[in-house]
C-alpha cells in the first residue's frame, strides 16, 4: 500500500473527502517527525512507538577492499510494533 491508497483507505473508513484525509495524513506523518527528530517518544497505543535510538561506533569491513574501517556513532529512527499490531499480524494459534 503506497500513501495514496492509504488516503483512500482514510477517506473511505473516516467518511471525509480524499483532499481531507491526505492533509489529516500529511499533518499526522509531519508531526510524528518533528517530535522524534527534537528527540521525543511518540506511543500510539495499540499501534507502536516512534523514537530515536543511538548506535554506538564500532568497527566494520568494506566489503570490496576487506579493509577495516571505522563507523561513527549515529542516531536512527526506530519503530516498535505494540501488542495489538503485533497480534493482529501474527496472532496465536
Amino acid at each position: 500500500m503506497n500513501k495514496g491508497e492509504l488516503v483512500d483507505a482514510i477517506a473511505a473508513k473516516a467518511s471525509v473527502t480524499k483532499k481531507e484525509a491526505d492533509a489529516i495524513l500529511t499533518a499526522t506523518i509531519d508531526s510524528i517527525l518533528e517530535a522524534v527528530a527534537s528527540g521525543d517518544k511518540v506511543t500510539l497505543v495499540g499501534f507502536g512507538s516512534f523514537e530515536v535510538r543511538d548506535r554506538q561506533a564500532r568497527e566494520g569491513r568494506n566489503p570490496k577492499t576487506g579493509e577495516t574501517m571505522q563507523i561513527p556513532a549515529t542516531r536512527v529512527p526506530a519503530f516498535s510494533a505494540g501488542k495489538s499490531f503485533k497480534d493482529r499480524v501474527a496472532p496465536d494459534k
